[in-house]
């Protein structure tokens, strides 16, 4: 039995423009952010979410399906915010580009020419398109053209938006044949903890556990704080403009980084026999959450589920299942024989008052993770926990394109000390 998870990458290509209509998308995407700003003043106003669509779509010069897509992305934003978020509510009052989605064969057209390429049809507006041929990675550039040409694959909807001024296009493709293995056919167990400035990761199989990794990345925490009080400043100043461009450019930095750390999470976990990466189910969480204005500020605006989605379908991608446990007590219990209070932890330092196991805090709740997670998704017993290996860390460099790891002492297929090998971006 396999699990019915979609396998969905986002191809991303620089646009080569070759007709005299690089405006007329640049205007376009401008109406779309008018039908975004339009979406979310009626939701606020109360109107009914399925009357949205058609009324907006009546006033938007944009082809109607794309005005839909574009639409259905502003909703998807409010309901993310009454969902999850109680301090982050969707702007109306915007301006500036907004990307252009739109739904294949509908709203863009993509095909292969003569000479290899792949040419774009965007419907910018009515009857009206921007047209060329797509510039991007080898990688990016093969698995569409396999998609172009092969039933296995699907091609899905498009965003056509401009970032530091240059066109793009980012369009996603499902793979409709390969699956997931079934969760309870797995022979290891990846526990992850994710944390505001680091992820922490335990690979427990039914014999030992195999191994642990922290993965600093104290450079996400530090930006989103820079950022904040950047935007706050020209907020009280009245500069609106300024801080939506702040806004965007966090966003992106954000984003980033996320994908690098996803990425590295699933390349760690494959070296292990048939994994299963688990994470906290933390959706409920931020409902809990109440330790005054400015924590609360932090701490709501983490992005720990953006961190899992990301690794989610990058694993997915890899034929790797994902499965959820719930997160009581996991960075408050003992790995070791289960004791479980609230001062058994400080910071990063955990020691339980029980049995006085000393340990990396993060660490710790990844065990427990990996530990919940094979009593919920296996039919094998838990590994007896008679030792944990040395707590290895691999720290995220804040600038560069590459990460280059920082360890005291060699660690797993890929990651060494002073960065002999470390991970390329």
């Amino acid at each position: 039995m396999t699990d019915a998870q979609a396998l969905v990458k986002t191809l991303d290509f620089q646009l080569d423009i070759q007709s005299d209509n690089e405006s007329l998308l640049y205007d376009a995407t401008l109406e779309a952010r008018s039908v975004y700003n339009e979406t979310i003043r009626l939701a606020k106003q109360g109107v009914d979410w399925d009357a949205i669509p058609d009324r907006v779509a009546d006033d938007a010069n944009l082809v109607k399906n794309t005005t839909q897509r574009v639409v259905a992305k502003a909703l998807g934003a409010m309901e993310n915010y009454y969902e999850y978020d109680d301090f982050g509510q969707p702007s109306h009052t915007k301006d500036g580009a907004y990307p252009l989605r739109a739904n294949y064969e509908e709203g863009y057209n993509l095909s292969l020419t003569d000479d290899g390429n792949v040419a774009f049809r965007i419907s910018a507006k009515p009857y009206k398109h921007a047209k060329g041929v797509l510039d991007g990675s080898d990688a990016h550039l093969d698995i569409l053209k396999t998609a172009l040409t092969s039933d296995e694959w699907k091609i899905g909807t498009a965003e056509a938006l401009f970032h530091d001024e240059n066109a793009e296009l980012h369009v996603n493709v499902t793979n409709t044949e390969q699956s997931v293995r079934d969760k309870q056919h797995s022979r290891t167990v990846v526990g992850v903890d994710v944390n505001e400035d680091n992820v922490a990761l335990t690979a427990l199989s039914e014999d030992d556990v195999e191994d642990s990794l922290v993965i600093d990345f104290p450079e996400i925490k530090f930006e989103r704080h820079r950022y904040f009080t950047m935007r706050k400043r020209v907020q009280n100043a009245g500069k609106d403009s300024i801080h939506d461009t702040l806004e965007g450019r966090e966003e992106r930095f954000v984003r980033d980084r996320l994908h690098n750390v996803s990425r590295h999470i699933v390349e760690w976990s494959q070296q292990f026999e048939r994994p299963c990466i688990v994470f906290e189910d933390l959706k409920e969480m931020r409902d809990s959450i109440d330790y005054g204005t400015r924590m609360n500020r932090r701490l709501h605006h983490l992005p720990f589920r953006a961190l899992q989605f990301y690794t989610s379908y990058k694993a997915a991608f890899e034929g790797i299942p994902t499965g959820w446990i719930d997160p009581y007590k996991t960075s408050q219990r003992c790995p070791m024989y289960g004791h479980a209070e609230r001062a058994n932890r400080n910071k990063k330092r955990f020691k339980c008052r029980s049995c006085s196991h000393q340990d990396h805090s993060d660490r710790g709740a990844s065990v427990n993770i990996a530990v919940k997670g094979i009593k919920k998704h296996q039919v094998w017993n838990v590994p007896a926990l008679n030792r944990l290996p040395v707590v290895r860390k691999v720290r995220r460099q804040a600038s560069g394109a590459v990460d280059a790891p920082t360890v005291t002492h060699d660690t797993v297929r890929g990651y060494q000390t002073d960065g002999i090998v470390g991970v390329s971006d």
